[in-house]
């Protein structure tokens, strides 16, 4: 079973310096229909203007990804960590018993353009920590590229959950299959472009919830770049 939910479906919120789609319920968007899907509970497409960002506030017992499109995110924590977070990296963030931190856009004149992702832990009350690699364009190229997973399998990070997520960018005559449990659950997440998922055509900030199905095909990208998640059942 395959369910599309388009872009425009999502909810919105302008508030000047940030402008943010979302996928689930978040903040003053509540919708009973979509409160996440199955151990996915946010994503969030923002955009930051410059010299904005998230003041300093806490976190417990999520497992937060940051995937960085354009600009740079600059992250400041109460672990200690002070990154920037540019494209091609992934951060994640294990929020467990309790972590504070800070989100911002130096950059005098571009907009921070990234995704936010929360997914549920399977463990909970556990030390908050921190972990960040760069996944070079090559790696996506034609593929899906595993970057993060709860064994760190294949150089993703860590992450304390039952999920796997793979990034990948499709042009042309690239093209790739997965295989999936049809016991699990299966999201995708179309970041940008035109991409042919099982058939169906989505387009950039469109989304497909899978379920009970055995392979995802991915094929006929135009400057496509996706996000796949493999999810709890």
């Amino acid at each position: 079973m395959m369910t599309l939910r388009t872009s425009g479906e999502r909810g919105y919120a302008d508030h000047g310096w940030l402008k943010s789609f979302h996928s689930f319920s978040f903040a003053g968007y509540y919708d009973p229909e979509h409160m996440g899907f199955g151990n996915l509970r946010v994503i969030n497409e923002d955009r930051v203007a410059a010299g904005r960002g998230f003041g300093t506030h806490g976190h417990q017992n999520m497992e937060i990804i940051s995937y960085v499109l354009s600009g740079e995110l600059a992250h400041q924590d109460s672990i200690g960590n002070v990154k920037g977070i540019p494209p091609g990296d992934v951060q994640r963030m294990s929020a467990g018993s309790g972590v504070r931190h800070s989100e911002f856009n130096h950059a005098q004149g571009q907009t921070t353009h990234f995704l936010q992702i929360w997914i549920e832990p399977n463990v909970t009350g556990i030390a908050p920590s921190y972990e960040q690699k760069t996944f070079p364009e090559a790696d996506k190229r034609g593929a899906l590229r595993l970057v993060a997973s709860s064994d760190g399998a294949q150089g993703s990070v860590l992450i304390h959950a039952d999920a796997r997520l793979y990034a990948g960018l499709f042009d042309g005559g690239e093209a790739a299959v997965l295989a999936l449990d049809p016991q699990r659950k299966a999201y995708v997440h179309l970041v940008r472009g035109q991409l042919e998922v099982n058939g169906q055509t989505l387009h950039g900030g469109d989304a497909l919830a899978l379920q009970s199905e055995s392979r995802l095909e991915l094929s006929k990208g135009q400057d496509a770049e996706v996000l796949v998640f493999d999810l709890a059942p």
